[in-house]
């Protein structure tokens, strides 16, 4: 009885597994046909399905332009094995129809519907290309005698390495940049394709060369490759996705996309007299075709933005919302408090920078750390930046905080929008903690500014005094006038000192160029560490970063301005002509090899000569 019993739960364990698989499974319903016809040729549509379906609920496509043959015809099986412990069902389901054409030309075969489990799924429609006759489109050579000597064989291999590649038409494969507008605002982002369309196998292809986006800053985006199956030019085509951009144009005017280029192996197959038998025919081989393909270049009108931007727009275009959040309404004098700014939406999120924020001025505002999100699309970036902005509240009274303003244009309303946050108060309450003296209110003295410095009253010594001799006093003596004088020697250097401190704080041009060689370094590091773990395009994003984000402190440029035409005029007048070629050379590898293979060493070649470019630009300024 209990072997019955752990049987029958075993038994029950399994069916439950096997329905629960089953559901969890992922149902797929699509057609499988040939791309190109002939009239007078049948070809099969298959409609395949990984599910059992619900009775009687196939629904075909009305099949215009083609006559049924045969069909529909089904078949179906299902597989279940368990490895491990882990249990995998596949189920697949056929429905088979033989169609004839009725014409030539460019036919769609439209949705066929089917419902499982109480679900309806269907297919995609799908192009077919029926072309006027039935010839083979591959060039085959009748068989003849036997070669009689090796001029002759090498003749015929050349002739039907000639008819294999003429056998590919010139429109059989092509590469195209689709681009989602050809006029765009400046710093609008738009999207570009590129595309292989081929009617023939392809075996391979070599020697990529990825299209140059001179005044874009390009973003590479993540799709799916293909195959699919698209109609361009009244002709079917297999379609394959090579790479998709988002394009940010840094500049307006008319900007060129330059060409891609691409060669791709074709294989053909081919009819030789080889291996040819009087009963049987010749026999066939394949060969392979190499085609250069290139694509045309392509010009994008680049609009400026509209004038009489408010004060507040920093080049942010899009479509965006902005929230505040204040960590507190209320604090202590001496304690710190954070307003916090988040900006959501989607457009150009990666040039916003921090809106500008006015404190009163016994406040004190520390470095502004920010924190992104952000997501490459096809529609673009979407997503958010996020601003903490902490300071210091240090003398206690009633204030007001903001509003703070940020500004983008706005494509769809063809305006600039100005969001702004509410007036902000803040009540500043007295510091407990300190001492009665630092409370006493001064007239014209502020009471962030009053410090006990020491005690009043010193301590009075008593009993009888003691009597000692008389010496020099050090008042008017040699000792005296060289104290006196070295006092004023240090009050003076240190004048001037913090003088020139306060200059060069003060000189946002100045501290923007101290600072960029150390912010360079910072990204190189994070460049080295995606390099160590073999991470490409990390390491290429962040080496660009490092060489743009260098330049643009240097040269007090925003990065929209930069391109590699003001940075070789702008080293150039600095004298530092080499090292302007230098480093965009380096620019330029960083950004052909962020979208073609390459090795971890040819990484380290290019950390290695980013490294260099900017230490000989900073001993060539110096100079």
């Amino acid at each position: 009885m209990k072997i019955g019993l752990k049987t029958l739960f075993a038994t029950f364990v399994a069916l439950f597994a096997f329905v629960s698989v089953a559901r969890a499974e992922n149902v797929s319903f699509k057609v499988s046909a040939p791309m190109i016809t002939s009239v007078g040729e049948t070809l099969p549509v298959r409609f395949e399905l990984n599910a059992k379906p619900d009775r009687d609920t196939f629904s075909p496509p009305s099949f215009d332009n083609f006559d049924v043959v045969a069909g529909p015809s089904v078949s179906q099986g299902s597989s279940v094995s368990i490895v491990n412990g882990s249990m995998t069902k596949s189920v697949s389901y056929v429905i088979t129809y033989i169609l004839m054409p009725q014409s030539a030309g460019t036919f769609t075969i439209g949705s066929a519907s089917i419902v499982v489990d109480g679900k309806s799924y269907a297919t995609q429609p799908t192009a077919i290309e029926v072309r006027g006759s039935s010839a083979s489109q591959n060039s085959n050579i009748q068989p003849g005698g036997q070669s009689q000597s090796g001029g002759t064989q090498q003749n015929s291999n050349e002739n039907i390495e000639s008819s294999a590649s003429r056998s590919i038409e010139r429109d059989d494969l092509l590469l195209r940049l689709d681009v989602s507008s050809r006029s765009v605002y400046k710093g609008q982002p738009l999207r570009a394709i590129l595309k292989l369309y081929s009617r023939v196998n392809i075996a391979g292809s070599e020697g990529a060369k990825m299209p140059t986006f001179n005044g874009f800053w390009s973003q590479q985006v993540d799709i799916q490759q293909g195959p699919f199956r698209e109609t361009y030019n009244g002709k079917v085509y297999e379609a394959y996705n090579i790479a998709e951009y988002l394009l940010y144009p840094q500049q307006d005017g008319t900007l060129v996309i330059e060409p891609a280029e691409l060669t791709v192996i074709a294989q053909v197959m081919v009819q030789t007299n080889r291996g040819y038998d009087p009963f049987f025919g010749g026999g066939h081989e394949v060969y392979n075709v190499r085609r250069e393909l290139k694509t045309p270049s392509v010009s994008i009108n680049v609009k400026a933005l509209p004038e009489g931007a408010p004060e507040s727009f920093t080049g942010a275009v899009g479509r965006y919302t902005m929230t505040h959040n204040l960590s507190s309404d209320k604090a202590v004098a001496n304690s710190a408090l954070t307003l916090q700014l988040k900006i959501s939406g989607t457009g150009n999120l990666k040039f916003i920078s921090a809106p500008k924020l006015n404190l009163p001025g016994t406040f004190e505002l520390y470095e502004v750390k920010s924190e992104e999100k952000i997501q490459n699309k096809a529609s673009g970036s979407s997503g958010y930046r996020q601003f903490d902005y902490p300071f210091i509240v240090r003398a206690e009274g009633n204030y007001e905080v903001g509003p703070v303003e940020f500004t983008y244009f706005d494509i769809d309303k063809n305006e600039y929008v100005t969001l702004a946050t509410p007036q902000m108060s803040i009540e500043v309450t007295p510091d407990t903690n300190a001492s009665s003296a630092s409370q006493t209110l001064i007239p014209g003295v502020k009471r962030e500014d009053v410090r006990l410095l020491s005690e009043d009253i010193r301590f009075i010594k008593l009993g009888e005094p003691a009597l000692r001799s008389v010496v020099t006093p050090l008042v008017l003596s040699t000792t005296y006038w060289v104290i006196i004088l070295l006092l004023v020697v240090v009050a003076v250097v240190a004048y001037f000192a913090i003088g020139k401190y306060i200059r060069d704080n003060r000189n946002v041009v100045l501290v923007k160029g101290k600072r960029a060689n150390k912010m360079a370094v910072k990204r190189f590091r994070i460049a080295e560490k995606y390099m160590r773990e073999h991470d490409r395009r990390a390491f290429y994003e962040e080496m660009l970063r490092a060489l743009w984000g260098y330049l643009s402190d240097k040269f007090n440029i925003p990065v929209a301005d930069l391109t590699r035409e003001v940075v070789f005029v702008e080293l150039s007048r600095r004298g530092a002509v080499a090292e302007a070629e230098s480093i965009i050379a380096v620019i330029a590898r960083c950004e052909e090899a962020q979208y073609s293979p390459a090795a971890s060493a040819e990484m380290n070649e290019v950390y290695d000569d980013g490294v260099d470019a900017i230490s000989k630009i900073e001993s060539a300024i110096k100079r």
